[in-house]
């Protein structure tokens, strides 16, 4: 078994001295006998940390019923590996915009988010357009589109 000075020492690959601090000052106001216990407490504080786990994962990362820090920063590895950088999806953007105009027609991102990947239902893809402010018919600055997509869900979705 590793002693605290050991496993943040191996963590410490996976984040910087300062994301660590950070998560642990997150975590202690939130789970102040030790452990975080219930799965609203592991969102609040995982949303907090600028990450968007949905119930699914949630629910896999409280398979043992409570979590320490340690098994937090492993959580946080697993789940910031797994969950698309907004940088990657910039990379694609910029990939497909031959013009390097920054921005996509709205009849092309409805295509993709409806068509490629994991397929959009029309009722999905309007309410991300309403939420991210798009007209239709208008051009896209998708460095817009990411953010808002990539920001954490709010607490009303669940």
């Amino acid at each position: 078994m590793l002693n605290d000075s050991e496993f943040y020492f191996m963590q410490a690959r996976h984040f910087k001295e300062q994301d660590i601090a950070e998560f642990r000052d997150c975590f202690s106001l939130y789970a102040r006998n030790g452990y975080i216990e219930t799965m609203e407490t592991l969102m609040v504080i995982m949303r907090s940390l600028r990450t968007s786990p949905t119930p699914p994962e949630l629910k896999v990362y409280m398979k043992n019923g409570k979590i320490s820090f340690a098994d937090f920063l492993e959580v946080m590895h697993a789940h910031t590996v797994k969950e698309k950088s907004s940088k990657d999806i910039q990379a694609a953007f910029r990939a497909a915009d031959t013009n390097g105009r920054g921005v996509i027609s709205y009849k092309e991102l409805r295509h993709i988010l409806c068509g490629w990947g994991e397929k959009l239902s029309t009722k999905e893809v309007e309410q991300i357009f309403r939420e991210a402010h798009i007209k239709a018919n208008a051009p896209v600055k998708y460095e817009d589109f990411i953010k808002v997509v990539t920001s954490p869900v709010p607490d009303y979705y669940y």
